[in-house]
Parts: C-alpha cells; sequence; structure tokens
C-alpha cells in the first residue's frame, strides 16, 4: 500500500541559492524557499544564527509589536511579551532555524560573489554565482540573496584628536550594560534609538552624569499610545505623499510628546518622513523624554573634536567626560563583497532590494538594507516570500 509522499530530497538540487547571513532577514528568505522546494544554503561568517541580535545591550527591546515581527511561517510565541526582549528574539531565531530544519553553513564568511561565465546578460547561459569564502573555499548558486544587514560595521567619525582622548572611548556596539559606567561622567554621541535608549539605561544604571551630543534634532513618538503601536501608524501612512505624512506627523508630535526646547532638545524643523526618506528614523520613546525633563539625560550640541580629556562641542563649549559612547551608526561594508558590480549607490547602499535584482546582475537580492518606518521585522518578511517567489518562478521550480 503506498504511504504518504516523501517531502523531496533538496540536497540533491545542484546549485542552491546561497544566502549569506544568518539574522532575520536571511532565516526568513531561506525558509520561504524551502517551502517553495527550493534548496537554500544560509552561509553565515559566525558561529550561530542572530549574531548580531546576541551582541546587542541587554536592555533592547523590539520597537515593534511582536505580532507584526514574525518571521514567514513560524509566530512569535506569546509568552515573550508583546515587546520582545533581545534574548528572546534570539530563542525565535535559534528555534525558527530548527523548526523550517535551515541548511546553515556557519563559521564561513564570504569575501566576495561575481557572476559565472555563463551568467553574464551575454544572451547564452543560466544565471549562476560563485562565491568566494575562507580556507579557499569556491562555490556555486544559482542565485545570490545578500542579507549580511542594515547594522553591519561600526561606524565612528574620524574627529580630531580622538585618538588622545584619555577616557574610556567605546563604539555602542560594544555595550551591554550600564555597570561598568556607575558612579562616572558619560558623554553618548548621537540621538538615534540606540544612542537615546543606552543614555537613558545609563542614566538609570547609576551613572553620576550623562550627556547626550545631538547634532540635529530628531522626531521623537510614543511606542504606543492608547495602546495603539506606532509601528501600525507606520504601517498604515508609509504610501502616503511624504509631505502629507510630514503634516500628519507634526500634528501627532504636538499632540502627544512635550516641547522639551527648553532642556536642549527643541522640536525638529524638518518632516518626520522627509527625514525617514534621508535613512533617520524617529525615536521611539522607551524612556527619554522623561530623563531628559528630570535632568537624568542632559542633551548638548554635536561633538566637533577631541582636546585631551576635553570634547569640543559644536557650540564652542568643552566637557570633560570620563567616558565616551559613540551611537553614531553603521556602514553596510559591502564594497568588498560586490568588487566591480556596479550595484551600490554613492552611500554603498543596494540600488535595488527585495525581488527586484541589478539589470547587470540578474539573481542577486538584497534584504534588511532599508530602515523603514513599518517595521524591519516586518518588512524582512514580506521581502523573503516575495524574493523566494521571484526565485521559484525564475527557475521554474
Amino acid at each position: 500500500m503506498p504511504g504518504v509522499p516523501a517531502a523531496p530530497d533538496l540536497s540533491t538540487q545542484p546549485r542552491p541559492v546561497y544566502v549569506i547571513g544568518a539574522g532575520p532577514g536571511g532565516l526568513a528568505v531561506a525558509a520561504a524557499l524551502r517551502a517553495r522546494g527550493v534548496r537554500a544554503v544560509v552561509v553565515e561568517k559566525s558561529e550561530s544564527v542572530g549574531a548580531s541580535w546576541r551582541r546587542h545591550y541587554d536592555r533592547l527591546h523590539l520597537h515593534t509589536t511582536r505580532r507584526l515581527s514574525a518571521l514567514p511561517g513560524l509566530a512569535i510565541p506569546r509568552r515573550f511579551g508583546r515587546w520582545v526582549a533581545r534574548e528572546n528574539v534570539v530563542r525565535y531565531l535559534e528555534k525558527y532555524a530548527e523548526f523550517h530544519e535551515l541548511e546553515i553553513a556557519t563559521g564561513i564568511e564570504v569575501t566576495r560573489v561575481e557572476p559565472t561565465a555563463d551568467s553574464r546578460p551575454d544572451g547564452t547561459g543560466a544565471p549562476g554565482w560563485t562565491l568566494h569564502a575562507t580556507g579557499g573555499r569556491v562555490m556555486a548558486g544559482r542565485a545570490v540573496v545578500i542579507a549580511t544587514g542594515f547594522n553591519h560595521t561600526p561606524f565612528v567619525p574620524d574627529w580630531p584628536g580622538r585618538d588622545s582622548y584619555p577616557g574610556s572611548f567605546a563604539h555602542a556596539a560594544g555595550y551591554r550594560d550600564p555597570a561598568p559606567y556607575a558612579g562616572r561622567d558619560v558623554l553618548v554621541v548621537g540621538v538615534g534609538n540606540t544612542g537615546a535608549e543606552i543614555a537613558v539605561d545609563l542614566a538609570e544604571g547609576g551613572a553620576s552624569r550623562v550627556r547626550l551630543a545631538v547634532r540635529t534634532a530628531p522626531h521623537i513618538l510614543r511606542r504606543s499610545t492608547a495602546g495603539w503601536p506606532s509601528q501600525r501608524t507606520g504601517i498604515l501612512v508609509r504610501r502616503l505623499p511624504v509631505r502629507l505624512i510630514d503634516r500628519l506627523g507634526a500634528i501627532v508630535g504636538r499632540a502627544s510628546v512635550p516641547d522639551l526646547s527648553a532642556y536642549g532638545l527643541p522640536r525638529p524643523t524638518t518632516g518626520l518622513y522627509s527625514r525617514v526618506k534621508q535613512g533617520a528614523i524617529p525615536i521611539q520613546d522607551v524612556g527619554l523624554i522623561d530623563a531628559v525633563r528630570t535632568g537624568r539625560v542632559e542633551p548638548v550640541a554635536a561633538v566637533d573634536s577631541f582636546d585631551g580629556a576635553e570634547v569640543v562641542l559644536a557650540d564652542g563649549s568643552r566637557i570633560t567626560p570620563d567616558a565616551v559612547i559613540a551611537a553614531t551608526g553603521y556602514r553596510r561594508a559591502l564594497e568588498g563583497l560586490l568588487d566591480g558590480l556596479d550595484v551600490l549607490d554613492d552611500r554603498g547602499r543596494p540600488r535595488t532590494h527585495g525581488a527586484k535584482t541589478p539589470p547587470n546582475a540578474p539573481g542577486l537580492y538584497f534584504t534588511g538594507f532599508t530602515n523603514p518606518i513599518s517595521g524591519n521585522l516586518r518588512e524582512l518578511a514580506l521581502d523573503a516570500e516575495k524574493i523566494a517567489k521571484r526565485i521559484a518562478r525564475t527557475a521554474g521550480a
């Protein structure tokens, strides 16, 4: 009596799709491909999935809701709460890889990808890609998905005199908890979500003084108002005209966030969505407003340079903190990986994302290199389905 048909052995497919990066984006694409019968091999340079989430500071929680942050094919457990903690995001990613039986090769860094000879747009041959990796490995794939992440390589501005600063200096990527800074005067540079949250963490964790260097006044949103998360608003309005969202954002900001100008943090002069289009996501308030109003976090001018133990600010004032934490962002660091392919813009960002591929590089996909107001994990999940559908259709799978 015939039994239930066995699932296809995807390992027999000679040229898999290679997914570079075992973070949420890479895992989601691999799972979506597997669901369509396409073999996907995830290549990760660290020894485990979710490496960047493992390195984040302990206080971190998702700023997006649990229900709107799940990846394809597996819900985030209800017991993790509405705002999922960093360590539970890691647990979820581990479970996700196990649940979908993903094929993951860890401890391997891909250093360069290039189209195979027969995939170049000369009208002949099937698309294909060659990946060069550590240990002299060379891998051949039918397509490549780059999912190495928006926050890949820490960036620190080349401030004059920084190398001679005698105090403690670190990028926010190395920050874990406030314990090493107890009783110390700390300057946090950068008022994105990371800088704002670290400043609050330090103030609550025993630092003697916390200052927050601000170059451009940020938009601040309540993470949730009367139970309604700001993420849902972002989803509803993201396709409206930029000017309209800017006006709506100004109205909501004035109604829900107090004016902090008297404390050194004025309302921004540029529109909320105009700033998003430039890459600046609004701050989700998880304590900054109260910390600024009570004086536990003191906004100051942007850093201009260092002069010995002193930090020179853009307004000409000088301060002498014991420690500086630079929450100054990250770079994608894709130039070496994609050398010679002409698929990045002048800021090093992919010109295409999701199911769209560069005209001169068919079979090359990118995910996770945007920072949308609708929620990064939500968009990664949507992109994963689109990419998998496109690859499956292109390959006739």
